[in-house]
């Protein structure tokens, strides 16, 4: 059952179609065996990239699409739809981009933001440490300058997505101590004193990795420092905003996937000689599960909009971060409840739904994160 998008323009709804197309050929055949044996899609985010996927949100003239920001989220949650740890590392190398977009001079921008945009070098975001996760000013991962040339990391890192697979991280580290210390490198993804940990055992998104990385005295150069030294906390925390817009379209997507998963076996499923469908009490929690879709997905394209006019959207984006992923977590575990015992079972997609969806009312800022962001934004309303 494909969504009815209101889209701005017709190259949108071309793209909607061939993300579609992409995503069906693509994804769907291939999404149940690598997230069952937890292995990573080779050679997948390739394909991506070369259908023009991977860098949508970012202007042509740097090899992106070019695409307003309701439309890339749009396209994510396409693609979230079919296979929802594909979405995420394609939200987070989208969001790993952004530091160098936003900050970097044009000579950086030049070297290496094409091959990002293209996906010749897929991205990871590497912010959280095992000791700070929401409280990003206690990081301790040091970058110490050297005298001839570059800087020295050391520390480790942690809840990388697409650890040990990615091609570049929007590495924060501290360069000097205090909130105001913290500054953002644009960090290859092999170099002599860099290493990753296993994967994480996680209880979904099992065909993505994420990793810890161990930084053992690495020596990167000097001109992959993004932005001014101390300007850290300023770029990642900008980043954050697009971040959560990214896994509230992976969130909707993935809960529109558990309410068609829904729909179908109550429209197919009988008892008492009557389709589940048709009993009042299904019928009505079906409908509910497709309101709160459809009521996530618009508070995502709102703050979006808003972001594209050039408009505060920080408290709309962590208001849609909230809705969507609260909306996955309920519509999964419903969808589940819908199929009865055969929801219980790995036979249906929908257990591996209600799994998926636990994480993201916790990366990208915690749900509780996002109250935090949504009150002090009513406490100092946006001008």
């Amino acid at each position: 059952m494909d969504v009815d998008r209101l889209l701005p323009t017709p190259e949108a709804a071309d793209l909607i179609a061939l993300t579609r197309e992409i995503a069906d050929n693509e994804l769907s055949p291939r999404v149940d065996a690598h997230e069952a044996a937890e292995t990573y899609p080779e050679g997948l985010f390739t394909t991506l990239g070369r259908a023009g996927l991977l860098g949508l949100a970012y202007p042509e003239e740097y090899g992106g699409g070019g695409q307003p920001y309701e439309v890339y989220l749009q396209v994510l949650e396409e693609l979230a739809a079919r296979w929802a740890a594909v979405a995420v590392a394609t939200s987070v190398h989208t969001l790993a981009c952004h530091p160098l977009y936003a900050f970097g001079t044009e000579a950086q921008k030049e070297r290496w933001l094409p091959s990002m945009l293209e996906g010749r070098l897929v991205g990871g975001y590497s912010l959280s440490e095992p000791q700070a996760g929401s409280d990003a000013a206690a990081l301790a991962c040091k970058a110490e300058r050297q005298e001839g040339g570059g800087y020295r990391i050391t520390g480790t890192k942690a809840w990388i997505t697409h650890g040990g697979k990615a091609g570049f991280y929007a590495l924060f580290a501290r360069t000097a101590p205090g909130g105001h210390g913290v500054s953002c490198f644009l960090a290859p993804g092999e170099t002599d004193g860099l290493s990753f940990g296993a994967p994480e055992r996680k209880m979904g998104l099992q065909a993505v990795p994420t990793t810890s990385a161990y930084w053992d005295g690495a020596l990167i150069e000097e001109d992959r420092l993004v932005g001014a030294e101390g300007q850290g906390l300023q770029i990642a925390f900008s980043a954050l905003d697009n971040g959560r817009l990214g896994i509230a379209a992976c969130a909707t997507g993935l809960a529109q996937a558990a309410l068609n998963a829904a729909v179908d076996y109550a429209n197919e499923r009988t008892t008492f000689g009557r389709r589940i469908v048709d009993h009042q009490g299904l019928g009505f929690l079906l409908a509910d599960m497709a309101a709160a879709v459809d009521a996530a997905r618009a508070t995502y394209l709102d703050a979006a909009r808003r972001r594209d006019l050039g408009r505060p959207f920080s408290r709309q984006a962590s208001a849609a971060k909230l809705i969507a992923t609260d909306t996955a977590m309920k519509v999964t575990t419903d969808a589940v409840q819908v199929l009865g015992g055969y929801g219980y079972t790995r036979d249906f997609p929908v257990e591996r739904y209600m799994r998926e969806a636990k994480i993201m009312q916790i990366f990208e800022g915690t749900n509780q994160i996002q109250r935090l962001v949504i009150s002090r934004g009513l406490a100092r309303p946006e001008k």
